[in-house]
């Protein structure tokens, strides 16, 4: 079942140049893309105000790096081979080849890390953040770099990553935002204060 279902994924990728043109050039860019995104989130939050969006920015990078020490264990556990070393004739290789085990996805654990995290905070943000997330590892599985099952695993570990950040971690990232926010708040409030001014100047 697991090999059936890359193996429909990346051919059908693979065999139609419309379609593979979208998904390389995807799966290329939304990885920084999806990091500056959850970045961002830190910005959103009004200095001095309200620290939702910087907990959800915080507790996303935070679930993310712990997911990925989490698959680091697991594939040392289990070093199962990537497809297109275990059926090199019949996979389609369409990204660089990764030395790395393929079981579970880096790419899948720090993304659903990353969603689940910001779903704690907020229902529309986080689904955003599932749905990019999703086709972060739909896409590794059509590039022939990841089995479903690994993806699957690797969405696992990011969500008990997330869990694990956004509920026992809580407090700590509680500490964290608010020595962090000691920085960035006196930095970003000027800009804050230039924003209604340079909107009622174009008015």
């Amino acid at each position: 079942m697991d090999w059936s279902i890359f193996h429909a994924v990346n051919d059908a990728v693979a065999t139609r140049d419309w379609l593979e043109d979208p998904v390389t050039t995807f799966s290329q860019a939304s990885a920084v893309l999806y990091a500056l995104a959850v970045i961002a989130l830190w910005f959103l939050a009004r200095p001095y105000g309200s620290r939702r969006w910087k907990l959800a920015s915080a507790s996303g990078l935070s679930a993310a790096a712990i997911a990925m020490l989490t698959n680091q264990v697991i594939s040392h556990l289990w070093d199962r081979p990537r497809p297109f070393t275990a059926h090199p004739a019949m996979t389609h290789l369409l990204s660089a080849p990764s030395p790395d085990p393929s079981f579970p996805s880096d790419h899948a654990a720090a993304a659903f890390a990353i969603a689940f995290a910001v779903l704690a905070f907020s229902r529309r943000a986080g689904i955003g953040f599932l749905v990019v997330a999703a086709l972060i590892a739909l896409s590794r599985v059509a590039l022939g770099m990841h089995y479903p099952s690994d993806v699957i695993a690797g969405a696992v570990v990011g969500w008990a990553s997330a869990l694990l950040v956004t509920t026992l971690g809580r407090p700590w990232m509680e500490r964290i935002v608010a020595l962090m926010s000691r920085i960035s708040d006196p930095l970003l409030k000027p800009v804050w204060d230039h924003l209604p001014r340079r909107a009622s100047t174009r008015s």
